[in-house]
């Protein structure tokens, strides 16, 4: 006789999706006496930016940095500008930050590092990043001028500040050249922005969070 072949039945393909294509987004709401705000960031957006601060060259900052981290952000803050614009830009980095970290999660398979050095005609800037879990901001750039637009020049180190506090992460930039104001301010964001968009890039080689202790 002849002996019969049995074969094991193959187990069902998992229907969980893998930690890699899970989406990278953070919704948060924060109101206090000073300021009013809504805000969505998606990590692994097109760069779609929709700003109203309020603070026209703020939010062409924010618009910047979102257009060339590629992250889609939407922000609307009501704050008390009657005062000044100080509350509004620092509250908004605030916020931001806590959206990165939350959009972050526990890091698994990010890149962690990132750098980035840009130009803007006789301006140039670096940034440096490193999503350690760690707070850290070194900021080494002057203005040759007190504002650009309405805003005072002062406000870019109190939002970058808040955002790298809240975001826990080290930011390191520095301003090699320049003389304009304005493009001083443009290459900070677009170079944080590059910056981020590298740390923040998910490496298909990483098995788990980029860190000897396991966690950051």
């Amino acid at each position: 006789m002849k002996e019969k072949k049995t074969t094991s039945a193959k187990p069902a393909s998992s229907a969980v999706t893998p930690p890699a294509a899970l989406p990278r987004r953070a919704i948060l709401h924060r109101k206090t006496r000073e300021t009013d705000i809504n805000l969505f960031l998606d990590l692994d957006g097109r760069g779609a930016a929709e700003i109203s601060t309020g603070i026209g060259f703020f939010d062409h900052m924010l618009a910047a940095l979102a257009t060339h981290a590629r992250f889609d952000l939407k922000v609307t803050c009501k704050g008390d500008l009657h005062v000044d614009a100080h509350h509004v830009v620092e509250d908004v980095g605030i916020v931001l930050g806590e959206a990165l970290a939350q959009a972050l999660g526990d890091k698994k398979g990010v890149t962690r590092f990132g750098h980035a050095y840009v130009p803007f005609d006789e301006t140039l800037v670096r940034c440096v990043v490193d999503l350690s879990g760690r707070v850290f901001l070194h900021y080494e750039v002057g203005f040759g001028a007190q504002y650009v637009g309405s805003m005072p020049v002062e406000l870019f180190e109190d939002f970058f500040r808040a955002f790298s506090d809240n975001g826990r992460f080290n930011l390191h930039l520095d301003l090699l050249r320049g003389r304009s104001a304005h493009h001083v301010a443009e290459a900070l964001f677009k170079a944080a922005a590059r910056a981020l968009a590298m740390a923040a890039a998910r490496d298909p080689r990483a098995l788990g969070v980029p860190s000897t202790k396991g966690a950051l």
